[in-house]
């Protein structure tokens, strides 16, 4: 069994490399008119480039998974600033996609917690079709949108699971088939858990990415036995190694909340269910420390028995 690693958006081993530097909507509004435009192209060329500066650390260090930050382009969704973000940088982004194809890099990005298709009101869901066709027009001018992936929840329950979910599925419709089609719905800590989860995602046909941690934080009833085949199972029609989400809680009182780094305790009862399964999977770091806190978990599990370091983040079980 083989487990690939990564982190999420920055590598805060880099100095200054944040990739999301943001402009607000309220300093926007107060700069001079001629001034703004400007403004966002300086911010998202700084962002760009330290998204570039994050792939080639990943190279460096052999990290062959990485989310993309959704923050790289300030304002591109406001309804009142709209602006297009691709064609000035189209150099910038084809570099970056060039750069992640020719080192084999698996990317995604992952829509914020107001992406999403439960809401009973029709702005909701179509400001989430706004943000999703945002992230996939940034992977089409990397040319990646064949390969990476979005990742999103099912969202809230409203007080009624039942007919929540019921209206997931109709809202779910507006998504276009393009963006949908490489779509993943992950489980949550508080409402939809694992079960859940899994039955939206072959209703359908996206696949399911799992989060352990939030699957101890919010059980269901399905052993992970039974449920993790199935849910690799909604892998196959993407054609893409399952990967599945990665962190450890802060302490026992924050449970949810997510630690600085992965405990590799926490994570060695999955572990022994995926080499039961004998399923190669790709892990995703959620954890505070990031890039650090992926090559520390690296570091820890191959001090077992039976583990072999066959790359910078990848790890073998014998």
């Amino acid at each position: 069994m083989i487990i690939r690693f990564g982190y999420v958006s920055t590598a805060i081993s880099l100095w200054e490399a944040s990739p999301s530097k943001a402009v607000t909507f309220a300093r926007y509004s107060q700069l001079p008119e001629e001034e703004r435009m400007d403004k966002l192209l300086s911010v998202t060329s700084i962002n760009l480039e330290n998204t570039k500066r994050m792939i080639h650390y990943n190279i460096a260090h052999d990290i062959p998974l990485y989310r993309f930050s959704s923050s790289i382009a300030p304002l591109a969704t406001h309804p009142e600033v709209y602006w297009d973000f691709v064609t000035p940088f189209r150099d910038k982004w084809t570099e970056i996609g060039e750069l992640v194809r020719a080192h084999g890099l698996r990317t995604s990005f992952h829509p914020n917690q107001y992406t999403l298709f439960t809401s009973p009101r029709e702005n909701v869901t179509d400001n989430a079709v706004i943000d999703m066709e945002y992230h996939y027009r940034m992977l089409e001018a990397m040319g990646l949108e064949n390969e990476a992936i979005l990742n999103i929840h099912i969202g809230g329950a409203y007080g009624d699971k039942a007919e929540t979910i019921v209206r997931f599925h109709e809202n779910f419709k507006k998504l276009p088939a393009h963006i949908k089609s490489i779509t993943t719905l992950e489980n949550d800590d508080k409402t939809y858990n694992a079960d859940e989860t899994l039955a939206a995602c072959q209703k359908e046909d996206v696949p399911l990415m799992f989060d352990y941690h939030h699957h101890m934080a919010n059980l269901g009833t399905m052993p992970l036995e039974e449920l993790l085949p199935q849910g690799f199972a909604t892998w196959e029609r993407l054609g893409l190694r399952p990967k599945i989400h990665i962190s450890s809680p802060k302490s026992e009182k924050a449970f949810r909340s997510h630690a600085d780094y992965v405990d590799s305790e926490f994570i060695k009862p999955l572990i022994d269910i995926l080499r039961g399964i004998g399923q190669d999977v790709d892990f995703m770091i959620e954890a505070k420390r990031k890039d650090q806190a992926t090559l520390a978990l690296v570091e820890d599990l191959s001090k077992i028995r039976g583990v072999k370091r066959i790359g910078g983040a990848t790890l073998e079980w014998k």
